[in-house]
């Protein structure tokens, strides 16, 4: 059995679980709502905030995306490795005639589809929706580079959190570990490169001085947030923060490898 096809079954089997009817509400309101707001030609947005463009709206929602999708990939995720560890499951499937790796690799596909599809059904309905509010749409350039870059993220997170699984002896510390990267690359990131640019020696009173900006470029490429927006601003002509697109890619490459060589390592070691 390839990895392709074991893992589009977990991905049945976790598209059908109960917390899926948590995943999708949440989604759908933080994807569709900020998309139906930031196209508002009416709306009452912050003066740094422009939008002229259906990329526009899509890059300013990005925040909504990372704070919901990375969650819901969080949620999916964290008993991926530990529920069938207590339940004496993951015993019978490592002792079956597969080769660690390719059941790892399906892990990661079946877990990570299971949060990419419903992101990528309702972003493709927010863009039916800013189209009929701003009769506009992203050229196909951006909208693969939003799509991939939206998936890579949804991947790292999933990487991350089966790892996390892995070494967890329960489902709770197994959550707790995953919350808190979460918690880590999404709200305290930035006093993290608030503190860093301190230690440099560059002033944080002003947080859109070049000195700051290039601090938290720089810093962006050690968070898969920060990395995903670097992704997001290589269409943006007007936005340049000292990063090259080689930087940026590899960056990426790294959090695609990486997590993905240490998730594999480690199931191929594990004892249940």
């Amino acid at each position: 059995m390839s990895a392709l096809t074991l893992g589009l079954h977990i991905m049945k089997q976790r598209l059908s679980a109960g917390r899926m009817l948590v995943i999708w509400p949440l989604l759908a309101m933080f994807i569709l709502f900020s998309s139906w707001g930031l196209s508002d030609p009416k709306a009452n947005l912050p003066a740094e905030l422009i939008i002229d463009s259906a990329y526009d709206v899509m890059f300013a929602s990005t925040a909504f995306i990372i704070f919901s999708a990375t969650m819901g990939a969080v949620l999916i995720s964290f008993d991926g490795i530990s529920r069938d560890r207590l339940s004496g499951v993951l015993e019978v499937k490592l002792s079956q005639p597969i080769k660690r790796a390719v059941y790892a690799r399906s892990l990661l596909i079946g877990h990570w589809l299971a949060i990419f599809l419903p992101v990528l059904v309702l972003n493709l309905v927010s863009l039916l929706i800013i189209w009929h509010r701003m009769d506009d749409l992203p050229s196909l350039e951006e909208l693969f580079i939003y799509t991939l870059a939206t998936g890579l993220l949804l991947l790292w997170y999933t990487s991350i959190q089966l790892l996390a699984s892995s070494w967890a002896k329960d489902m709770g510390s197994s959550i707790a570990v995953g919350l808190g990267v979460w918690v880590l690359f999404t709200l305290l990131w930035l006093i993290l490169t608030t503190v860093v640019a301190g230690l440099s020696g560059v002033g944080v009173e002003n947080l859109n001085s070049s000195e700051y900006l290039r601090i938290e470029a720089i810093m962006d490429l050690f968070s898969p947030n920060g990395v995903y927006h670097h992704l997001l601003e290589l269409p943006l002509s007007d936005i340049d923060r000292g990063i090259s697109p080689l930087s940026t890619s590899i960056a990426a490459i790294l959090w695609s490898v990486i997590p993905l060589h240490l998730f594999i390592r480690r199931i191929e070691r594990m004892r249940p």
